[in-house]
């Protein structure tokens, strides 16, 4: 497997379907087990849905030390005796992969541009979830568009989230048409696509963050185990002291003066102060959340344990 350090120039700024088929070796190293301890589900995960983690099978004759939580109200009223409700374990879940491709997450000055280092995250994701046997979908969002892919089973499933990522990309050549889509948009989306029971992930680097944000995120948590994954780049913390500095996104040109002290450290605040709010919100709703950065290696992120 292709580290960072060891891609080429294109590599480290593009998408390549290659380097994203690649990963699935390393993903034999990741665990999908970020899940909160409220009620238990089979297969080993712990899940914060209501309910028992268990799909409806059967109704049968009530017996002698059945739970009388699991009656089955409606069979009992049509028969006249009473019916217990019976489950069968569920042996997959949905893993629902939300990636960030907004104009912002198309720079980086060190390892690999922020989009490229989000879709290699995804990809460990999507190639470890198959190997559980789970079923893989996911949202794509840009600066004008949000995609969402249903979850489905199997390696195609994983094949489709890859094209759907380097379709996204292609997006950013192109200037946005009409207003950009704040991230609230984009979250109340995502409620409205993820299925209760799901394990959802959020990589982005979180640009728009803000109270709007918040109900969506809480509603997600109440019926999903959601992970929220910030991605960055080292300069977008600490700014070079003494010089003048060119950025550009391909559309408009911006030259930076880092000589003023107190420049530096208010641009530092402010990125310290985004970390802060995503996660103290992630901590106030039983949200797991990452940091990566555009230099890490993204498997090593993964399998850290908060």
């Amino acid at each position: 497997m292709k580290t960072s350090l060891s891609l080429t120039p294109d590599e480290r700024i593009q998408i390549q379907f290659n380097n994203l088929i690649r990963l699935s070796a390393g993903a034999r190293q990741v665990n999908l087990d970020h899940s909160t301890i409220k009620s238990k589900q089979s297969g080993g995960y712990l899940s914060s849905t209501k309910g028992r983690g268990m799909e409806f099978d059967e109704a049968r004759l009530y017996q002698p030390g059945d739970d009388i939580r699991s009656i089955d109200w409606r069979v009992t009223a049509r028969t006249g005796k009473p019916y217990t409700k019976l489950f069968r374990e569920e042996r997959e879940r949905p893993v629902f992969l939300s990636v960030d491709l907004r104009p912002s997450m198309f720079f980086a000055t060190r390892g690999v541009f922020k989009s490229v280092q989000a879709a290699r995250l995804a990809s460990l994701l999507a190639w470890s979830a198959l190997r559980q046997g789970d079923r893989i979908g996911g949202q794509i969002f840009t600066h004008q568009t949000q995609r969402e892919i249903k979850p489905q089973n199997g390696r195609q499933a994983v094949l489709r989230l890859f094209h759907e990522l380097i379709r996204a990309e292609k997006e950013h050549s192109q200037p946005a048409q009409t207003s950009q889509q704040t991230l609230a948009h984009t979250l109340m989306r995502l409620c409205r696509h993820v299925k209760p029971g799901s394990l959802v992930y959020l990589i982005s680097d979180f640009r728009g963050l803000d109270a709007s944000c918040e109900p969506h995120l809480s509603q997600l948590a109440k019926h999903c185990d959601v992970v929220l994954i910030m991605v960055s780049d080292p300069l977008e913390s600490t700014l070079p002291k003494n010089g003048h500095y060119r950025f550009t996104d391909g559309f408009t040109d911006v030259t930076l003066n880092t000589a003023n002290p107190q420049r530096l450290e208010n641009y530092q605040h402010r990125f310290q102060q985004q970390q802060l709010k995503l996660h103290q919100l992630a901590k106030k709703r039983t949200i797991h959340s990452y940091f990566c950065s555009t230099h890490d290696d993204p498997i090593a992120i993964l399998c850290r344990k908060n």
